[in-house]
């Protein structure tokens, strides 16, 4: 299955739907974790891999990662007082892959990672970025439920410093997560984006995007 085929959001902005389920659930992190590994033979597996490494390979401190996940499952986060270590959860998704392969389908993994996306693709997601910049900041730091402080430099980062394909896809997380409504242009244009990126149509949205015009967001 190649990720073209993937028609779930897949990676960790993926791993962040499934792990957004309502507290009580009854699922720990690592058994939603070892779900989402064994999904669609392996495909699923790459995608977290590749992702995982590339923040930990990356400059990124673990506060930002902090910032970004916990914005990413809108669960409320500060600096003075953090639930999780980025880093380390990062570290442990890398390790409950790594038990579930022998080391050479590890490496047939990691041999799907592609390239980073190129220098064009870092300029439009940025763009993105910045046109919901302002909207994104007041959803995101007065969420009575997960409120979240520097979400939108902790995007910029991560589109600059490590992939604009793992930033496109976190963007489009927390804009559904938090219901942040966009115009249809907007709409258009992500889809644009995700099929340079090589994204099947549902990983952009699900229908939980609010476009305006549309009714009620699905908050995902």
């Amino acid at each position: 299955m190649s990720r073209s085929d993937i028609w779930v959001d897949f990676g960790l902005s993926g791993l962040a739907k499934w792990l957004s389920t309502p507290p009580g659930s009854g699922l720990e992190s690592s058994d939603v974790v070892g779900e989402a590994i064994a999904w669609g033979e392996g495909a699923y597996a790459a995608t977290l891999l590749s992702d995982a490494e590339r923040l930990l390979e990356s400059p990124l401190p673990t506060e930002v990662v902090n910032v970004l996940w916990s914005s990413a499952v809108r669960r409320e986060y500060t600096e003075e007082d953090p639930w999780l270590d980025g880093r380390a959860w990062l570290r442990e998704i890398v390790s409950l892959v790594m038990e579930r392969y022998e080391a050479a389908e590890v490496s047939d993994l990691r041999s799907r990672r592609g390239a980073s996306a190129g220098p064009g693709m870092k300029g439009a997601v940025l763009t993105e970025i910045e046109v919901m910049a302002a909207p994104m900041e007041a959803a995101t730091e007065t969420d009575h439920y997960g409120g979240v402080r520097g979400v939108v430099p902790a995007l910029r980062r991560v589109v600059t410093e490590v992939d604009p394909d793992l930033g496109f896809r976190f963007f489009l997380r927390v804009l559904k997560v938090y219901g942040i409504p966009i115009t249809e242009s907007r709409y258009l244009r992500y889809h644009e984006l995700g099929e340079e990126l090589g994204y099947h149509e549902l990983v952009v949205d699900d229908g939980s995007l609010w476009v305006r015009g549309r009714g009620e967001p699905q908050v995902s």
